[in-house]
C-alpha cells in the first residue's frame, strides 16, 4: 500500500470518442487483475477514510482496496457486497468525482485519487465472472408478507435485505421491467441493461415475487395492499419534470428528459416507440439543445450525439464549476462533440408549429444565494438565437400526487410534494406503511436510494420482530 507517490494514476481504458459516440456500448474497459491490484495499492489507509465518510453506503473502502492490492479478489469482493446490493451499478454510475474519490485524501494532497470505482466495477464484474455471486436465500421462511411498490434501486435493495430474512416479498412496478431509471432512465453507454437484469434475476431465483405492469391507484389502492401485506415499503421515486415558462414553450419539438430517455432505452430493448419511429424523439438528424445542467441532462446531451444528431448543444445558466452534474461526465460528453453554453438562460422558443431555434440571453454570476452558489444575473443587450430542431428540457423531477395517484388522501406529504416520514425510521403517518427513496428525499442519486432501501428494510424487521415478541407475550 501507500504507493501513490511512485505510482500515478491510471483509469481503465476508455474507447476513443469517434468510436464510442457510434454506439451504446458502454466507454470503459475492465482494468486486467495487474492493474487493478496496482491502483489499489495507491491507497494511503487513512486514519480517518474520507471516502468512506462521504460514500452514502459508507461502504468499507480502503479494506477491499487493501485486499485488492494483495490478490485477495473474493474476499475484497464479500467485504464490498456486505453494505452495498449493486456494487457493479454503483461502480459505474455513482459520480465518484462528487463522493469519495472527490474526498479521497490523496486527491487533495495532489497526487490523484485512487480510482474507487472502476475497482468496485472490476471487483463484482470479476465475481460474477467467477461464480462467487451466491444465490440469494434465506435462512428460513416468516410467515410475514411485505409488499414494496417500485422496482427501482431503492426497491430492489429493501426486497434483497427483506429477504435474506425470511419475508415473502411481493414487487410491485408500474413498467414491464424491473429496474425502474436503472432500466428506463440511465443510457447503456453508462449502464448495459444485461448489469440490471441478472440482478432482478437474481432475485427472482430468491422467491421474491415480482408484479410488473402494476399501477397502484389504476389496478389496486394503498389500502388493498395494506390489507394483503403485514408491511407496505413505497419506493416509487420521482418522475414529474419540472417545468419552465417562457414563449414558446408549448411549440412541437420540446420535449421531457426522462420521454426522451425511456423512448431510447425501450428502442435499444428492442420494443416498438411510435413516437421515437415518428421522429419526435430521435434526434438523428437533428440540431439538438438540451436545458439543464445535471446527470440526466448529461445522459440526454451524449445520448443525442449517439443517435446521429446534426449538432448538440447544452445550456446552463451558471458556470462549469457551478454545475450539479458529474465534471467527468462534461468532459466525456465535451469529448464526444457536445458544446456546452455555459452562463446561458433560455428566455424564449422560437417557431410557427414546431421548433425552430432558442433565444438566450448570456448571465454572469453575482452573489451567492442562501445555498452559497453564486446567482445567474442577465447581462442586458446580449441576447442570441440557437438554432434547435429539437429541445430537450432536463431541469428535474417533482414527485406525482401521490395521494391522488394511489386514491390514498390519508396519506401525509411534504410541502414540495413528497411523502412524510419519520427520518428515522422512515415510517409514514398511515401504520404499516414506509417510504424510501427520491420519493421521500426528492430526486438523488442511486446510491442515496440503495441506502435508503437497506434503512427502510432494517426498520420493518425491526417492527416486525418486536410485534411478533408481543404477540407472543400476550399468549
Amino acid at each position: 500500500m501507500l504507493r501513490f507517490v511512485a505510482l500515478n494514476q491510471e483509469t481503465p481504458p476508455k474507447r476513443p470518442a469517434e468510436l464510442r459516440s457510434g454506439d451504446f456500448h458502454e466507454i470503459y474497459a475492465d482494468y486486467i487483475a495487474e492493474k487493478a491490484a496496482a491502483q489499489a495499492s495507491r491507497c494511503s489507509q487513512c486514519g480517518v477514510p474520507f471516502c468512506q465518510v462521504h460514500c452514502p453506503l459508507q461502504n468499507n473502502i480502503p479494506d477491499w482496496l487493501k485486499l485488492t492490492a494483495e490478490g485477495r479478489l473474493e474476499e475484497a469482493y464479500e467485504l464490498s457486497q456486505a453494505t452495498n446490493n449493486m456494487p457493479e451499478v454503483c461502480g459505474r454510475i455513482c459520480p465518484q468525482d462528487r463522493l469519495c474519490e472527490g474526498n479521497c485524501v490523496i486527491e487533495q494532497s495532489g497526487h490523484g485519487t485512487v480510482t474507487i470505482g472502476a475497482i468496485e466495477r472490476y471487483l463484482t464484474d470479476t465475481a460474477w465472472r467467477e461464480g462467487w455471486v451466491k444465490p440469494l436465500k434465506a435462512r428460513y421462511i416468516r410467515r410475514e408478507h411485505i409488499g414494496i411498490v417500485g422496482a427501482g434501486p431503492a426497491g430492489l435493495a429493501a426486497a434483497e435485505e427483506l429477504r435474506r430474512k425470511g419475508y415473502r416479498v411481493t414487487i410491485y412496478d408500474r413498467h414491464d421491467r424491473a429496474g425502474g431509471l436503472l432500466t428506463y432512465g440511465i443510457p447503456n453507454f453508462k449502464l448495459e441493461k444485461e448489469v440490471v437484469a441478472r440482478r432482478v434475476q437474481r432475485l427472482i431465483d430468491g422467491g421474491i415475487v415480482f408484479k410488473l405492469g402494476f399501477e397502484l391507484g389504476r389496478d389496486a389502492s394503498l389500502e388493498d395492499l395494506r390489507a394483503e401485506h403485514d408491511a407496505v415499503l413505497i419506493a416509487t421515486g420521482v418522475y414529474r419534470p419540472r417545468e419552465m415558462e417562457a414563449p414558446g414553450i408549448g411549440l412541437g419539438g420540446i420535449v421531457p428528459a426522462l420521454d426522451y430517455l425511456i423512448a431510447s432505452n425501450r428502442k435499444g430493448l428492442g420494443d416498438e416507440v411510435p413516437d421515437f419511429d415518428s421522429g419526435l424523439l430521435d434526434a438523428d438528424g437533428k440540431d439538438v439543445t438540451v436545458i439543464g445542467g445535471g446527470d440526466t441532462a448529461m445522459d440526454c446531451v451524449r445520448t443525442a450525439m449517439r443517435q446521429g444528431a446534426k449538432s448538440v448543444s447544452c445550456l446552463y445558466r451558471r458556470d462549469r464549476d457551478n454545475m450539479p452534474g458529474s465534471l467527468r461526465e462534461v468532459a466525456n460528453a465535451e469529448e464526444e462533440g457536445v458544446v456546452f453554453e455555459w452562463l446561458t438562460l433560455p428566455k424564449a422558443f422560437l417557431g410557427r408549429s414546431d421548433i425552430e431555434g432558442v433565444r438566450i440571453a448570456r448571465m454572469r454570476l453575482g452573489l451567492p444565494d442562501a445555498s452559497g452558489r453564486k446567482t445567474p444575473e442577465e447581462i442586458k443587450g446580449a441576447d442570441a438565437t440557437l438554432k434547435a430542431d429539437l429541445a430537450i428540457m432536463a431541469l428535474g423531477f417533482d414527485p406525482e400526487d401521490v395521494r391522488a395517484l394511489f386514491r390514498t388522501p390519508a396519506l401525509a406529504v411534504t410541502r414540495w410534494g413528497t411523502i412524510k416520514t419519520d427520518p428515522k425510521t422512515l415510517a409514514t403517518n398511515l401504520e404499516g406503511v414506509y417510504a424510501a427513496g427520491d420519493i421521500v428525499r426528492g430526486a438523488s442519486l442511486v446510491v442515496w436510494a440503495i441506502r435508503d432501501g437497506r434503512d427502510a428494510a432494517a426498520q420493518i424487521h425491526a417492527d416486525l420482530s418486536a410485534r411478533a415478541r408481543a404477540a407472543e407475550a400476550a399468549e
